[in-house]
């Protein structure tokens, strides 16, 4: 009998949805893929197969957990199985430069971003910007790397010292810096590729922005415990042209459940600067909201199950 497969390596980020797949009482497997072995000769099982693998999983002594996910979702897919936050969507998770060029290519605007390895190549970036700019991790997740500087010299004396951070990959983004007329953050959540809600973050005490419950940032930031007007507040009746052109890019790049961040200038543009294909949602904000992003991820996860089937178990990546 086929059934839902959670792909993760997050057993707490994971919980809420384990809760909402219960209530429903839907079938479902876990698939903890910090290791394991996965023999190509034989097809996988029959199912809905959800990729929540996140981009700071090396973060938590996971490090090759992208890399095997990448070719376990190779796999399903090549059988044909039905996957929810494709391949596709896993490279856009684990790559910021990934990210902005399929933004672009949209017609989506993200902040002006140089993508360098090596500590000189950083600083010889960060020389080519004549206003404050940060540096992010092109591999992060959790707001690993971001720093804010006001010019070059100020990177310098980072990059020589202890505190530097290299990213995962090696690439360092040096990037436009947003000074919006007020500290927030609007991130748009989606499942099914539908619009769910919107929510904003207030950035004045910092960048890291987990909205996780069980957030693990180890920073005074994070926002597990705190209020929803404190750090973390939906938005009700939210509407935006991006709306729009975001949908269009999820369904253009096969991914299926996200949440998208952007951040507006002084003058009313916004930028789109991040991708979160493992959403998280904070449940202080949901329950003062009285909406669930868990439970929409796992009603949707039902109605996909029910749909394959219907179709007699086959029911290709291409649809949507």
């Amino acid at each position: 009998m086929s059934c839902i497969y959670v792909i993760h390596e997050n057993h707490e980020w994971t919980a809420p949805l384990r809760t909402e797949l219960q209530r429903l009482g839907l079938p479902y497997r876990e698939w903890f893929l910090d290791q394991g072995h996965l023999d190509l000769s034989t097809p996988p099982p029959e199912g809905v197969f959800y990729n929540r693998m996140s981009a700071s999983s090396h973060t938590r002594d996971h490090r090759y957990a992208a890399e095997y996910t990448a070719a376990v979702l190779a796999w399903l897919e090549d059988h044909g199985r039905r996957v929810l936050n494709s391949s596709r969507a896993l490279q856009l998770e684990i790559s910021k430069v990934a990210q902005y060029t399929a933004l672009t290519a949209h017609g989506i605007r993200t902040p002006r971003t140089v993508a360098a390895v090596g500590r000189e190549q950083i600083l010889q970036a960060a020389k080519t910007f004549n206003r404050p700019f940060i540096t992010k991790h092109n591999r992060g997740g959790k707001g690993l790397g971001v720093r804010l500087f006001r010019g070059a010299a100020a990177l310098q004396v980072y990059l020589e010292g202890s505190e530097f951070e290299q990213s995962l990959d090696g690439i360092t983004l040096v990037q436009q810096y947003v000074e919006a007329p007020e500290p927030f953050i609007t991130r748009c959540e989606f499942v099914g590729g539908k619009f769910l809600y919107a929510l904003r973050a207030d950035t004045s005490q910092g960048f890291l922005l987990c909205p996780a419950d069980e957030c693990q940032v180890g920073d005074e930031f994070c926002p597990a415990n705190e209020t929803p007007t404190s750090k973390f507040r939906i938005v009700k009746n939210f509407d935006h042209p991006m709306l729009t052109r975001y949908a269009r890019f999820l369904e253009a790049n096969a991914i299926h459940i996200a949440g998208i961040e952007f951040i507006v200038d002084d003058k009313g543009e916004p930028y789109t600067y991040d991708i979160n294909t493992n959403t998280n949602y904070n449940p202080a904000a949901e329950d003062e909201a009285g909406v669930s992003g868990m439970r929409s991820i796992a009603m949707y996860l039902g109605d996909e199950l029910a749909a394959l089937r219907k179709a007699g178990g086959v029911r290709r990546q291409a649809a949507h």
